[in-house]
Parts: structure tokens; C-alpha cells; sequence
């Protein structure tokens, strides 16, 4: 069977162009975010999954949970929402919206020329640290950068860059495993 980022990336496009197409990128990616954090919780996907029930009490059950989260797209007062919940229940794909969350984020990032990046380093960075990685990576991307940080007390030194699809290890120990494969040649 495809992972869940190949069967989930259909669901988050035709969500994405239907949120792009009627104007409702903020509040279709504020429900997903709910929804992702909502259905991270396995207890919640093991019920769903409940033989003894059907679809519609899968979906009222749904609605309930995102009407507590105070989220409307997907309780019940959206019919785009619901019907966007009905298609991943029939499917039997409801356990997949945290990623199709992810990848909703993704295009959407793309479509507002954004790229999320995080610095993983062995100490905190400053200010000025992250913003000379922001504007180099802003000026290589041609893309504005969210930028986060990262702590890993793992690293010798230096930072490890993940922006995208692309990784740039700048890491002190990337570099010793670097110079020990070139004296080892």
C-alpha cells in the first residue's frame, strides 16, 4: 500500500483549490490544523475505527469534537467541511488528515511564496545569527522564510538547515564524518 503522504496528497490539493478558489485558505487551514491535532490522538482514530459504527455517527461524532474545538468549518456549519469529512470517512481515510494537513500547509506555503525553515544548532542562536540565515536563505530561495529554531544538545557545533525538501548540514560532526571519509580514501 502507498504511505500516507502519496494517498493523502489528492485529498489536501483538492481541499487546498477549493480553500484557494473561494478565498478560504485561512480558515481551511486553521480547521486542519484542529483537525491534524485532534486525530494525533490514536485513541481517537482507534474509535472511529469502531466496526459498530457507521459513517454517520463517524461524522456526528466528528462534528461534535470539532464544534468543542470551536472550529465551524468542520462542525457541521460548513457543508464543504462536512462534505470534505464525509469523502475521508467513506474512504476510509480519516486517520490521514494530520498529513493531509501537512500537505494542505505545503501548497499553501507555496502559494504565498513562503518557505518554512528550522535551524537546529548545539546552542541558541541570536537575533542577528538568525536573521543573516533568514536573508541567505531568503536570497537563495527567492522566497520568504518562516524561520524556527531548534536545540540539539547532540550537535558538537555548527547548524543544521531544513528548509523544504532541502537539508544543509553545517554541522561540526557532518564535517569530522567528512574529513574522516577523506583520510580513509
Amino acid at each position: 500500500m502507498a504511505d500516507y503522504h502519496t494517498v493523502a496528497r489528492p485529498y489536501a490539493r483538492a481541499a487546498f483549490d477549493w480553500a484557494s478558489d473561494t478565498g478560504a485558505l485561512a480558515s481551511w487551514s486553521e480547521a486542519l490544523a484542529v483537525a491534524s491535532q485532534l486525530l494525533a490522538d490514536g485513541k481517537v482514530v482507534e474509535y472511529l475505527g469502531a466496526p459498530g459504527l457507521n459513517n454517520d455517527q463517524r461524522l456526528q461524532f466528528l462534528s461534535g469534537l470539532f464544534a468543542n474545538a470551536n472550529d465551524k468549518l468542520f462542525a457541521g456549519e460548513d457543508r464543504y467541511g462536512t462534505n470534505f469529512l464525509r469523502l475521508l470517512l467513506e474512504n476510509r481515510r480519516i486517520a490521514m488528515l494530520p498529513e493531509i494537513a501537512a500537505n494542505f500547509e505545503t501548497l499553501k506555503a507555496s502559494a504565498e511564496n513562503i518557505i518554512d525553515a528550522t535551524v537546529t544548532s548545539a546552542a541558541p542562536l541570536s537575533k542577528e545569527q538568525q536573521d543573516t540565515i533568514s536573508a541567505a536563505l531568503r536570497a537563495r530561495f527567492g522566497r520568504t522564510v518562516n524561520l524556527e529554531t531548534a536545540i540539539d544538545t547532540n550537535l558538537i557545533g555548527g547548524a543544521v538547515i531544513r528548509a523544504g525538501e532541502i537539508v544543509i548540514d553545517g554541522s561540526l560532526r557532518a564535517r569530522l564524518d567528512g574529513l574522516s571519509n577523506a583520510l580513509i580514501k
